[in-house]
């Protein structure tokens, strides 16, 4: 069985026999179609992997690494030299040093041609233009990796942004037309208008949401079983202590379903048709199935690449809209999902879907607005774990004794106790608790944020409950009422009572669960704040 790659080296990837999930397809039709790309996608989802692909098979050709690939026995490309900035690796608190930097790795990939002029300057567009004239009729390939990593480390300094986004936009419009360009290839999470990547630099293409190119990045559930098959079976195996040669195809199926539920639906597709899993997050599932020997669904993108700086940043001086957030479904205009200006001003929205927080949700339509939600299970939990840095002022655990989920396993009672933990931890300077809608929604990014099956509003035929919590063996339900009189409480409870009552919550599609129904009544007089009454309903 093949390893599972955990590098972002073509060769380090083949030296190792590791799995390689072949996307050189789309790469052959890229460099043959076009000269000057660019494409943003969200961290840890393959970017810099693509362009390392990109840049062994311009400098290298296609062996040894490209035996048994698509493009083994198709590309026709002359041999060129590759010049790959990173610039995760340059200063992001001085524009002088990002500077020295920058123009020196350009000055070493000159020297390392052995050309007759020296590059001197300190500047990157004068640096780079002295390296097109020594390089006379010669061609190269350049590749930026992370071309935004300056901006999104100074999205709270203004005066620092505006000089980064010069220099970088200065060194764009050198390249503008530059015939000592073979290929180009751009990447980063930001697609902005400001730093004149497509403006002085208009003869780059943007291919983030082109239909054609939506797969190339992320792996497609056929990909998976392509690839992966091994594993799919190993896991399969585990769960069901059988032996891997009797494992079905249904049981394949079921357990992609699963995986697509807490990885899939990731869409950088303008017709809104293709859909990815996220690279990393299946990869480490996979990981820890032959591992652990168990399958085990990890919230693996938050832990690593799933808070990334540019939020961070973005938080200290902005505050997200919790009530939008919430929503499965978030509408923002045409214009400032496509062409947002600078990191300054950004729609909150197109931000968090850069970032991989939030996905398309329908296709992009100039005269009509475009829907944005959470792509999965996972990133829906790392949007509420991060809502959760936000709302809350410390960590309240979701656990009893033993690692056990309070809600999983406890009483009404505990249950009660740990709402009030929570609500007690409540920033209410910034989020104040004035009605039953955000008392329902703050309980939620709480529920969420700890990977708890949450439903809100859940339907039935009769109406909706305010909070249902899935397990395997319990079903909780909870109705919430809101008040800051304390003479309103009994009569508040009694409503929430009867409503539970009256509507059946909790009792669609229930199964073998225990089901928990609780009506509760919060007060949100300052002197209090907490669910002062409560009861188990009993239908």
């Amino acid at each position: 069985m093949k390893l599972i790659a955990q590098s972002e080296n073509i060769e380090n990837i083949i030296d190792k026999d590791s799995i390689y999930v072949d996307k050189t397809e789309y790469i052959f039709n890229l460099t043959k179609q076009y000269e000057r790309v660019f494409f943003s996608r969200p961290r840890r989802f393959g970017k810099s992997l693509t362009l390392n692909t990109i840049g062994t098979l311009f400098e290298k050709g296609v062996d040894p690494y490209f035996k048994g690939t698509w493009i083994y026995d198709k590309w026709d490309q002359d041999k060129y030299p590759v010049l790959h900035l990173n610039f995760l690796k340059y200063r992001t608190n001085s524009v002088e040093d990002f500077k020295e930097i920058f123009s020196s790795k350009i000055a070493e990939f000159a020297d390392s041609l052995k050309l007759t002029r020296k590059i001197k300057s300190k500047e990157p567009d004068l640096a780079i233009s002295e390296l097109f004239s020594a390089l006379d009729e010669r061609r190269i390939v350049i590749l930026i990796d992370e071309y935004d990593c300056q901006l999104t480390a100074n999205i709270n300094n203004p005066e620092l942004y505006e000089k980064f986004r010069t220099c970088i936009r200065e060194f764009y419009a050198a390249l503008k037309g530059a015939k000592q360009i073979k290929f180009l290839a751009v990447t980063g999470v930001t697609r902005l208008k400001d730093v004149s990547i497509f403006s002085v630099g208009s003869d780059i293409n943007d291919l983030s949401y082109e239909y054609v190119y939506s797969n190339m990045i992320g792996f497609t559930r056929e990909e998976i079983k392509k690839f992966y098959m091994d594993y799919l079976k190993l896991g399969v195996s585990y769960e069901n202590n059988k032996s891997l040669d009797r494992v079905t195809d249904s049981e394949i199926e079921n357990l992609l379903d699963r995986m697509a539920e807490h990885y899939d639906s990731y869409c950088f597709d303008k017709k809104y048709r293709n859909k990815v899993f996220s690279t990393y997050s299946v990869n480490n599932f996979l990981l820890n199935i032959a591992s652990d020997k168990e399958v085990y669904f990890g919230d693996y993108w938050y832990d690593v690449g799933g808070l990334p700086s540019i939020l961070m940043n973005y938080m200290e001086s902005h505050n997200l809209n919790i009530e939008n957030l919430l929503k499965s479904e978030i509408e923002i205009p045409y214009n400032d999902f496509k062409n947002p200006t600078s990191l300054i001003d950004i729609n909150e929205n197109v931000l968090m879907c850069q970032t991989g927080y939030l996905t398309l949700k329908s296709e992009l339509d100039p005269y009509d607005n475009v829907i944005l939600g959470p792509a999965n299970r996972e990133v829906k939990t790392a949007l509420f774990s991060l809502l959760s840095l936000r709302v809350y002022e410390r960590n309240v655990s979701p656990y009893a004794s033993g690692k056990n989920y309070v809600l999983e396993q406890g009483t009404a009672e505990d249950i009660i106790n740990l709402f009030n933990s929570v609500l007690a931890a409540l920033a209410y300077d910034k989020y104040p608790v004035g009605d039953e809608f955000v008392l329902r929604a703050l309980l939620q990014v709480y529920l969420i944020g700890k990977n708890h099956d949450v439903r809100v509003e859940q339907h039935n035929y009769k109406g909706r409950s305010d909070i249902l919590v899935n397990f395997a063996k319990r079903r909780v339900v909870l109705e919430l009422k809101y008040t800051d009189k304390e003479t309103e409480e009994k009569a508040k409870l009694a409503e929430a009572e009867n409503q539970v009552k009256e509507k059946s919550y909790g009792l669609e599609d229930l199964g073998d669960r225990e089901l928990l129904q609780i009506a509760c009544v919060f007060n949100g007089d300052k002197s209090k704040r907490q669910i002062t009454l409560f009861k188990t309903v009993d239908l």
